[in-house]
């Protein structure tokens, strides 16, 4: 199924756009999900752009992440779905060791993917490690988050490395629709 989806930001004039493809195994190639998207937007008073192309197996695992920002560079993290990482290179990151999603800065469609790995566990509440990618500077570090589904259509996010929190909003599929106080859905 290929559905797309396009968020902006409640002040700042940002834009998320992704396209994304879910889908069983067939003659094309293994089951997963495949996110390809563009993110735009401030960052600490900048302007920055950048585009990524992320992947994930039929559980909504990690197994790549590929990230350009425009004139700044590009990271590539690959994952084993088990909480291993490795660079483009096949170098170990053992710094991201034991971290299950990833988190783009800037994009309200990655916290779609720890509601949707973790599914009806999230009754109650999930802490996780995440693969945090600063936009635009591209520096990934883990953070520790949690969510809690607190209505059927609501899931509280909340960051643990600093403290923060927030309300999702989610349609019947986990995919954000709105995040209190930043990202509104526009589109999809």
């Amino acid at each position: 199924m290929k559905r797309s989806y396009r968020w902006a930001t409640e002040q700042g004039g940002g834009l998320e756009h992704v396209e994304l493809e879910t889908g069983e195994a067939g003659e094309a190639g293994e089951a997963g999900v495949t996110a390809e998207g563009v993110l735009i937007g401030p960052a600490g008073g900048r302007l920055f752009a950048c585009s990524y192309l992320l992947c994930c197996d039929e559980q909504w695992r990690v197994r790549s992440l590929d990230v350009h920002v425009a004139g700044k560079g590009q990271v590539s993290l690959h994952a084993d779905g088990a909480g291993n990482w490795t660079d483009a290179d096949g170098t170990p990151l053992p710094a991201l060791q034991g971290c299950t999603d990833v988190d783009l800065s800037g994009s309200p469609f990655t916290n779609t993917l720890p509601i949707r790995r973790l599914g009806d566990v999230l009754h109650d509440r999930q802490e996780i490690r995440v693969a945090y990618v600063d936009l635009p500077k591209l520096d990934v570090q883990p953070v520790a988050q949690a969510y809690t589904r607190v209505a059927p259509d609501r899931v509280r996010f909340e960051s643990l490395s600093r403290p923060f929190a927030a309300d999702l909003d989610v349609d019947g599929d986990g995919v954000v629709l709105r995040y209190e106080g930043l990202f509104t859905r526009v589109a999809g």
